[in-house]
């Protein structure tokens, strides 16, 4: 079967790729439209930054956005963009908004890591200020993040619950989160069967999907699965597993009764950006599985192109003896 066509998908732009309301979570089979969704939220988001000086601010006198949109950060990014910062400074304003309640302060709407990394280094940050509605807030805050920010299935659905639990109706749901409605109603679902302390005992899960998702929920609702939960994150052995593989533990122990957490070797996360910042790309990387995520501008023209010329690039690979997995 020809390899030619494997990665068609990120640089088809067919009709269907509709407006950021119109995808679903995950987008399965439809890296197309994934892609042209993103670049729109990222649009979209960017206008929020339009029409207004960007201003320095003391980063004490920002506080967090009033809807929580991550369950932990991500310690190797963050350090990363620390990096960044300190040598090139900060390329790309935060937006923030007067705060409601309190004179002479804000409130972000996004840009958190930005902003915890200006506090870190004790510099100023910059940001852009516009009186925002709390509803304007949180559709601004989720379409950035999606553009963004990688949230994992988990993260949006955890963001929705809050978001439902704040009074919002589903249009606003939707529109934050470029999720349908039936997207929005299967994320509900997820995070009423699972508790809150339970998501945040897991973490973000950054590989697992939805439909992995629904399956735990409905395990936790089985009989005697409470004792086995309680059991299982309580112990040292659970602590010490990375995210995804506490996941994985948790649905392993409540499908097979009496196993023990096997050690698993986390996934490798790598991130790699063009020097001309027109492309980037995330790889992880379990031994078994490697998944390639393109953004940006040229991430359908670069996807075209590692799809006409897989059959070479394998060639390649197998040229210089690197596939030792045979």
């Amino acid at each position: 079967m020809a390899r030619k066509n494997l990665l068609a998908g990120l640089a088809d732009t067919e009709e269907q790729a509709a407006s950021p309301t119109a995808g679903g979570y995950p987008m399965r089979g439809a890296s197309k439209n994934m892609i042209r969704s993103l670049d729109e939220l990222a649009k979209q988001a960017e206008k929020f930054l339009e029409g207004d000086a960007v201003v320095e601010l003391d980063p004490e006198t920002v506080e967090g956005s009033f809807v929580s949109d991550r369950l932990d950060d991500d310690n190797e990014q963050f350090a990363e963009l620390k990096i960044a910062i300190e040598e090139r400074g900060q390329d790309t304003p935060i937006l923030v908004r007067p705060h409601p309640t309190a004179s002479g302060r804000y409130q972000v709407v996004f840009g958190h890591r930005r902003l915890r990394v200006a506090r870190e280094l004790g510099r100023k940050v910059k940001a852009v200020i516009k009186p925002l509605d709390d509803r304007t807030h949180v559709i601004a805050q989720g379409q950035e993040n999606s553009a963004r920010a990688n949230l994992s299935f988990i993260e949006r659905a955890s963001f929705a619950r809050r978001l439902i639990e704040l009074g919002y109706d589903r249009s606003v749901i939707c529109s934050a989160l470029a999720a349908n409605a039936a997207s929005v109603s299967k994320m509900a679902s997820v995070t009423e069967r699972i508790p809150e302390v339970l998501i945040v005992r897991i973490g973000a899960a950054p590989s697992i999907g939805r439909e992995r998702w629904v399956e735990l929920s409905l395990l936790i609702g089985k009989s005697g699965s409470k004792e086995k939960i309680d059991a299982l994150v309580e112990s040292e052995e659970f602590a010490a597993l990375g995210s995804d593989d506490r996941f994985n533990a948790l649905v392993g122990a409540l499908n097979r009764p009496g196993k023990q957490i096997k050690k698993v070797v986390p996934a490798l996360k790598q991130s790699w950006q063009a020097k001309d910042q027109r492309l980037s790309a995330e790889i992880i990387n379990t031994g078994r599985k490697c998944t390639l995520s393109l953004k940006a501008k040229a991430a359908g023209d670069f996807g075209r192109f590692l799809s006409d010329n897989l059959d070479r690039l394998y060639a390649e690979f197998q040229a210089q003896g690197l596939n030792e997995g045979d």
